[in-house]
């Protein structure tokens, strides 16, 4: 069920993405935000199962066509992310993506970087209502959690040198001191990128398993 590439606009431009549908034509939507190395197979592929499972999802490309294949490049175009252009096509990604669920809630799911920018979107944009944060990290990406009008899934790995088991603690008070619903779970004996199944050398096939259980249920459960 391969989805396709679409153009949505963002803030007087365009800006690509990945859209996969269910063979129902609509599901709920889902937002779907790339890691550090860009819009890359792997993150379509998320998109597909997303499909596959009766959701609707998008993942917008937030470095316009740019890819990564090596940490040294990626960590370059990580720190490069305009974050004010990077709200645009998040806005417009949700936009787009309205028409094409069957809900008027929209998850966001992110990895890495991507799932800093998940919790972003959930905070600027009203009609996320669930929020799911794959080990995210981006330092120049602050949330406030105030505005999140949703609840949030956080799923982090305890061996994660980038985004260590106290960050997530620290994740979790500072969403729960906003007053919002959050539930976080660091998975033993796993590293950063854990759900990744196409990089073998950190890929845990279990944790990668419950965490889409996860995901899948809070999507399920919040998305009206």
């Amino acid at each position: 069920m391969p989805g396709k590439m679409v153009e949505f606009p963002s803030n007087g431009h365009t800006t690509k993405g990945y859209l996969a549908t269910p063979a129902a034509g609509k599901g709920p939507g889902v937002l779907v935000i790339q890691e550090w190395w860009g819009l890359v197979g792997h993150i379509r592929s998320v998109c597909d199962r997303f499909a596959a499972a009766g959701l609707s999802a998008l993942a917008p490309d937030l470095y316009h066509g740019k890819t990564a294949s090596e940490p040294d490049e990626a960590g370059k175009l990580f720190m490069a992310l305009n974050i004010a252009q990077a709200e645009k096509d998040l806005a417009g990604a949700a936009k787009y993506l309205a028409d094409h669920s069957s809900t008027s809630k929209l998850g966001a799911v992110g990895f890495c970087m991507g799932g800093q920018l998940a919790l972003f979107a959930g905070c600027i944009n009203a009609s996320v209502g669930a929020v799911v944060d794959f080990y995210g990290i981006h330092p120049n990406v602050k949330p406030d959690y105030a505005r999140l009008s949703g609840a949030v899934l956080g799923l982090f790995a305890e061996k994660d040198t980038f985004v260590t088991p106290q960050t997530a603690r620290d994740v979790e008070a500072a969403i729960k001191k906003a007053g919002k619903p959050v539930e976080i779970h660091i998975y033993p004996g796993v590293d950063h990128a854990f759900f990744n199944d196409e990089r073998a050398d950190v890929y845990n096939k279990p944790a990668a398993e419950d965490a889409w259980r996860r995901t899948l249920d809070l999507f399920r459960k919040n998305l009206k």
